[in-house]
């Protein structure tokens, strides 16, 4: 070893020290920093069983992947497909409710509030007769093959915890998303692709938390296409103008190989380091495949019809149901497709304009039926689940005698289809005026416990060890509504 006591005998070591070596030295130690302050916000989760169980499920499957359609800002159920009689017959009254917000205010209940009826009419479809108002027909048409909950509740009052809490099952402490605990107990179907997407997630109401990883492996959080109040579709970076695709495939083969050194070299904790090389396998793979993806060059014009790509009003959504469906053949498990924008009353959020709610049900009705159409057509129904909507409902009263509705957590309708769900059944019932569930009430831990079920996964026992505790998706809650299962 060299005895370096002055600057002048440094610079004298230096000129002995070969460029070659040090360029090499350099660079592996640059790799360390970048893939260390990558792997850094990972080092603190340990997983209790391997990051896939997909090779030895629970129990049978009846779903390979979901598909979220989320209605940001909650779709009022008496206006969509609750269909309340009693509350038209009484229009205008005044009634006692336990409004949520004054309970979570001042504890006040039964304040007075004024019935509000719907102002679209509703009719009934299909050989089951399931009313759909005005505001969805095209959906409407397709009821023999949906599922309804219309008992359901939640947890949250205002949009940030709510959204969370549907996402998340937790209104305020970091838990990963459905979508990442789908992907890491199953694993991706197509190693170019991640198993878990969403497609023009929205900034606000918890943001990237609805598809973040929290304490699993940084690997299974979501990737975002494009963001919320945007139809341009894309994915950052995924693109190098002027670099042909040998020389990037030569630079990938180089940062891995720096990678791998360093993972061999250094005393880290594996799973960090992995995880990192493999976000960048995956980013190099989706170069190749991700364009195609999202070309829909190669679809018939009446694909794009179906789906309104071309109609101003319903081509931004068509946009994303069509790509959903292309994601789901390519082997993606959790698909969320999201309606919604970052203003500050969020989509469905209509507290004093209740029919703005037919400007945003124009923009979804046609693409949703084309994605349920095209599913169907495709023989991807049966083993897809398509999930519908919101993190809560609206209230059946003017809100402040306005004409809007306020939020309402306690009694609200989601749809689904496929995946081994009872076909043109609805389950559960909300009081006449569709304010709370009476019948079959449905808690968003029950339909999280639900939707993993079908996917062959018990949520009792997909677990995650963290902090000195096994967490889960349903917490301590959840069970499974059988009642809503195809035999």
């Amino acid at each position: 070893m060299h005895d370096i006591s002055s600057p002048s005998e440094l610079t004298k070591s230096l000129v002995r020290l070969h460029r070659r070596t040090l360029l090499q030295g350099t660079a592996c130690g640059f790799g360390a920093l970048a893939a260390g302050a990558l792997a850094q916000g990972q080092a603190f989760a340990r997983p209790s069983h391997p990051a896939s169980i997909g090779a030895s499920l629970h129990h049978p499957a009846r779903a390979k992947r979901i598909i979220f359609l989320f209605m940001q800002g909650g779709v009022s159920q008496v206006d969509s497909f609750d269909y309340k009689p009693e509350l038209g017959k009484r229009d205008g009254q005044s009634m006692p409710f336990d409004d949520a917000r004054t309970l979570a205010k001042s504890g006040r209940r039964g304040t007075p509030q004024r019935l509000m009826k719907s102002p679209w009419r509703f009719s009934q479809y299909g050989d089951s007769g399931r009313w759909v108002s005005e505001l969805f027909p095209c959906v409407g048409k397709h009821v023999d093959d949906l599922c309804f909950l219309h008992g359901m509740h939640t947890n949250g009052v205002a949009h940030g915890p709510a959204t969370l809490f549907l996402h998340c099952g937790s209104t305020n402490f970091v838990r990963p998303s459905i979508g990442s605990w789908l992907y890491y107990a199953l694993g991706a179907e197509n190693d170019s692709l991640p198993g878990f997407v969403t497609i023009g997630p929205p900034r606000g109401n918890g943001g990237a938390r609805n598809y973040g990883n929290a304490f699993l492996p940084a690997r299974f959080q979501g990737m975002p296409i494009g963001s919320a109040g945007r139809d341009a579709l894309e994915i950052s970076c995924i693109e190098r103008a002027g670099v042909s695709q040998h020389q990037q495939a030569s630079q990938v083969q180089l940062i891995q190989r720096l990678n791998q050194q360093q993972l061999e070299q250094h005393a880290v904790h594996h799973d960090e380091w992995e995880a990192v090389i493999q976000s960048y396998e995956t980013a190099w793979r989706m170069q190749q495949i991700a364009p195609e993806l999202m070309d829909f060059s190669s679809e018939s014009a009446q694909t794009q019809a179906m789906y309104g790509l071309d109609r101003a009003e319903t081509q931004g959504y068509g946009r994303k149901c069509l790509l959903a469906r292309r994601l789901c053949e390519a082997g993606v498990r959790f698909i969320q497709v999201n309606y919604g924008d970052n203003s500050a009353n969020p989509a469905w959020d209509q507290h004093s304009n209740l029919p703005k709610h037919a400007e945003h049900a124009l923009a979804v009705d046609q693409p949703i039926s084309a994605l349920l159409t095209d599913l169907k057509a495709r023989g991807l129904l049966d083993d897809t689940i398509v999930w519908w909507g919101g993190e809560f409902g609206r209230t059946p009263y003017a809100q402040s005698n306005g004409t809007g509705r306020d939020h309402n957590p306690r009694g609200f309708t989601v749809w689904l289809a496929g995946g081994g769900f009872k076909p043109g059944y609805a389950h559960g019932e909300t009081d006449p005026f569709g304010f709370t569930g009476v019948r079959g009430k449905v808690h968003m831990h029950d339909l999280h416990a639900t939707l993993l079920h079908q996917l062959g996964l018990d949520h009792q026992r997909l677990t995650y060890s963290h902090a000195g505790r096994d967490f889960r998706l349903t917490d301590v809650y959840g069970r499974v509504i059988k009642e809503v299962l195809a035999s």
